[in-house]
């Protein structure tokens, strides 16, 4: 058994191996809480709990890190304009993420540290920079000097000559216009925390190299995060850490974006879709579906048409799940492992496209078994099912979606029962023998995505693939 992932670093598909036998160390970069989340934000969240929860089956005992950057310049000028404290706004953004990631059936991160509660880890890292030679004062703020450390731009594959990066406000005194700034000089009215160098508040790519220091350690496994995180933020992470000394992460992991007519989603742009309204109109099981199961390199468009098609082929995956239980009389546990083409796929850079279908050909499987009335096959497909499930957060039997499955069932009740409706007028036509009529209603069902199957106890409807 060995898991594959594409390295960002090394722009290949690598064997994981990790640093500690039987232990995965993950550090990803969370929530910038100057706003409430948008389906994009928890994309992130979700892929890399697939990966988790991968790890986890696969026997590793697993440490995941989720920072909160509850400090920036956005969470500052929304203090200003909104008259409100800082820690206010990013308190309320915080537990609206925290909000969406539990929403979608995201397992709790094992340490979730905020940026502000690590200030003395900062400091002790600037420190030991500077009497490196790679850093430096200038007027109260805190510089990285890019040209000291030779691997600078080796994950985004830049040329530094090549690179602009204009002075931003109040960053005075660089040696370098491309030196980024690891802590910035306090302005009147702002946050600001005691240093050496004066007051000032964090940069934001120093306070994740302190904090994966902090709880990781000098090397851990993967680091993760979208893929516009790679230049300048996780470039600027490896130059500090490395330079501080530091390992860092051996693997680079990515996620694509979530966009809308081809952009990415952002509140900038004003194109985002609130993970809090799309709960109000869409299943919480379904959003986990459509934005989960796509590759994680892969983009995403958004459009109400995708969101539907995912209800609808998690709808066939839940009704065969509801129906088996039905026949075998209550819960059916999860099978001990799942089926060796599922587990190959995932090994493969987490595969979740081609194990999806995994699923769907064994429900299929099993849609087989209860029409031949094989009720030991088709309870036997279904633990291999939730087997699968649960590795991708999507068993609708598990407590976290208990609700979910009732409105799951109330859905499909009353679904069946207009179907039921229309059935019987077929029926009545049969006995009629007004055969024209019955064809164009099982047509007509048929065209909505329902199979119509006759049998000796009547007519009955499943919802047939795409």
């Amino acid at each position: 058994m060995t898991i594959r992932l594409y390295d960002t670093s090394t722009r290949q598909i690598r064997d994981f191996t990790p640093l500690l036998p039987g232990c995965v160390s993950i550090y990803l970069c969370g929530a910038t809480v100057q706003a409430a989340p948008h389906i994009g934000h928890i994309r992130s969240g979700l892929n890399f709990d697939i990966m988790r929860r991968w790890f986890e089956y696969r026997g590793y005992d697993v440490t995941f890190v989720r920072n909160v950057t509850d400090i920036d310049d956005k969470i500052i000028k929304k203090s200003a304009e909104q008259n409100r404290p800082w820690w206010s706004i990013g308190y309320e953004n915080e537990r609206a993420f925290n909000d969406g990631y539990d929403a979608l059936g995201c397992l709790p991160p094992t340490y979730e540290p905020r940026a502000t509660g690590h200030i003395t880890e900062m400091v002790e890292m600037m420190r030991g920079l500077i009497e490196r030679g790679h850093a430096y004062e200038a007027d109260g703020n805190v510089y990285f000097d890019v040209r000291s450390f030779e691997g600078y731009l080796e994950l985004s594959n830049q040329e530094l000559d090549n690179l602009l990066q204009p002075e931003s406000e109040g960053e005075t005194g660089k040696r370098d216009p491309r030196d980024f700034a690891m802590w910035k000089a306090a302005k009147p009215g702002e946050p600001s925390w005691e240093t050496p160098w004066g007051r000032g508040r964090p940069g934001w790519h120093l306070e994740c190299s302190a904090m994966a220091h902090k709880y990781l350690g000098e090397a851990f496994d993967i680091h993760g995060g979208g893929i516009d995180l790679i230049f300048p933020h996780h470039e600027n992470e490896i130059a500090q850490a490395k330079a501080f000394g530091d390992e860092f992460a051996k693997y680079w992991v990515h996620n694509a974006w979530v966009t809308m007519s081809g952009e990415k989603m952002s509140k900038s742009l004003g194109n985002s879709v609130l993970v809090s309204e799309m709960v109000k109109r869409w299943r919480p099981i379904v959003l986990r579906y459509y934005l989960g199961t796509p590759h994680y390199r892969s983009m995403i468009e958004y459009s109400e048409e995708a969101l539907r098609e995912a209800e609808s082929a998690f709808a066939r995956i839940e009704g065969f799940v509801q129906r088996v239980v039905e026949k075998a009389g209550g819960p059916v546990d999860a099978a001990p492992e799942v089926p060796p083409a599922f587990a190959e796929a995932m090994d493969d850079d987490l595969g979740v496209p081609q194990a999806l279908a995994i699923v769907h050909t064994t429900v299929r499987q099993g849609n087989s078994a209860l029409a031949a009335d094989d009720k030991e096959a088709a309870v036997a497909r279904l633990a291999e099912v939730r087997a699968m499930l649960g590795v991708l957060g999507l068993d609708p039997l598990d407590e976290h979606w208990a609700g979910e499955a009732d409105r799951g069932q109330d859905l499909h009740g009353v679904v069946d029962t207009l179907v039921r409706l229309v059935l019987q007028q077929r029926e009545a036509a049969r006995a009629r023998k007004d055969w024209a009529t019955a064809d164009a209603i099982r047509d007509q069902l048929q065209q909505t995505g329902l199979v119509i199957e006759d049998g000796p106890d009547g007519p009955r409807w499943t919802l047939g693939p795409r």
